[in-house]
């Protein structure tokens, strides 16, 4: 009632949403719904919510992904599915995170991440194109107002290379070798906070690094997979924005980052050419996640062995696991077929193409905590 501009997000974000649906209805996708009540832990790496149902006397869990019922629906030969629906992560707030979130998942047969990728770029223009058709004077001016351009083609860096990339950002000299493309891990060693204030002397790039929490998340991997992965999340991540630019200089480019190790993607298939990498990227729009993929993994048994890892860690004492998914890996003894899937949170889409900052701007009814309350 008494901000025009907040109304403008709303009416844009259901236009989003129509558009998305268009997209994928015209590319011949099925829409499905899948169970928000889970009897276990899957889909993705995350602490659910979890709630009873007294009739039954069981305890369930609040849905944090989709994913395992909808790869059920290709067993059952459904080729092309998505949902659009409310998932639940009992997780900090954020200007990026709410508890409850909107997630579009859809999964395609025949098609691998390559595929996906190409998807990706004609679905948000066509999405974008759409705003601009429905909210002309609004999408002038969210346009105006964006970092980034979405009219260029996405980079497309492997996940090693993008270390390597932000490892010669740093000029820091022991790390010589991996800036020309080698592994970082052995300049790292087994702990290398010894080495953390002469090589943040380095360069501002070195300096602007968060060293205290890179050594923390390091130390805790189990393995060199892991131990990439952390090195992608504090030396390259943070300074995407910085590292890929459109053609102009001036607005940052969409990064797909793909070739992730195994040993972090619990769900995608192996690379064949590679086996200690997985088919899979993750879309970072001006530094921002905004959708993760993959090739789906349709081999039970290496499918089986990933879930067993998975409640390994949790025995260890990681909240961030899933459980062992009896059925869903008996759904792929019966045979999925070849196929690639995709994740997109709708309020992270809606505040890029709105140029809101905040995700709480694009929820109509955010969680907040109570006034006054402690």
């Amino acid at each position: 009632m008494a901000n025009v501009h907040v109304a403008e997000v709303f009416r844009a974000r259901s236009t989003i949403v129509r558009a998305v649906r268009k997209v994928l209805d015209d590319e011949g996708f099925l829409e499905v719904e899948t169970p928000t009540l889970h009897t276990l832990i899957g889909g993705a790496a995350a602490r659910p919510f979890t709630t009873h149902h007294n009739a039954l006397d069981m305890s369930l869990f609040m849905r944090i992904a989709p994913e395992l019922y909808l790869k059920r629906l290709l067993v059952g030969g459904l080729e092309r599915v998505y949902e659009i629906g409310r998932c639940y992560r009992n997780e900090g707030l954020s200007t990026r995170h709410n508890p409850e979130f909107t997630m579009l998942e859809f999964y395609r047969a025949y098609a691998t991440y390559e595929d996906l990728m190409n998807f990706t770029e004609v679905m948000l223009r066509e999405v974008d194109k759409s705003l601009a058709a429905a909210m002309p004077e609004a999408h002038a001016r969210w346009l105006a107002e964006r970092p980034f351009s979405l009219d260029e083609p996405f980079a497309r860096i492997p996940i090693a290379e993008s270390v390597s990339r932000a490892a010669a950002a740093t000029q820091i000299a022991a790390w010589a070798d991996a800036a020309k493309g080698a592994s970082l891990l052995p300049a790292l060693g087994a702990d290398f906070g010894e080495h953390i204030k002469e090589w943040a002397k380095s360069s501002p790039r070195a300096k602007a690094i968060d060293w205290g929490n890179f050594r923390k998340g390091y130390l805790k991997c189990d393995n060199d997979g892991e131990r990439l992965f952390c090195c992608y999340e504090y030396l390259a991540e943070p300074f995407l924005v910085d590292d890929y630019k459109a053609a102009d200089g001036k607005r940052s480019l969409p990064v797909f980052i793909k070739d992730y190790p195994f040993e972090t993607s619990p769900l995608a298939r192996r690379n064949d050419a590679r086996p200690e990498l997985v088919d899979r990227f993750e879309l970072f729009v001006h530094g921002r996640e905004l959708c993760n993929a993959f090739s789906e993994l349709n081999d039970p048994d290496d499918q089986a062995e990933r879930f067993r890892e998975q409640v390994a860690k949790k025995a260890k004492g990681a909240e961030e696991t899933m459980d062992y998914d009896a059925d869903y890996v008996n759904a792929l003894e019966h045979g999925m077929p070849p196929a690639a899937g995709f994740g997109m949170g709708i309020d992270r889409l809606a505040m890029m193409l709105t140029s809101s900052p905040s995700i709480r701007d694009v929820i109509l009814f955010p969680l907040l905590r109570p006034e006054g309350g402690a």
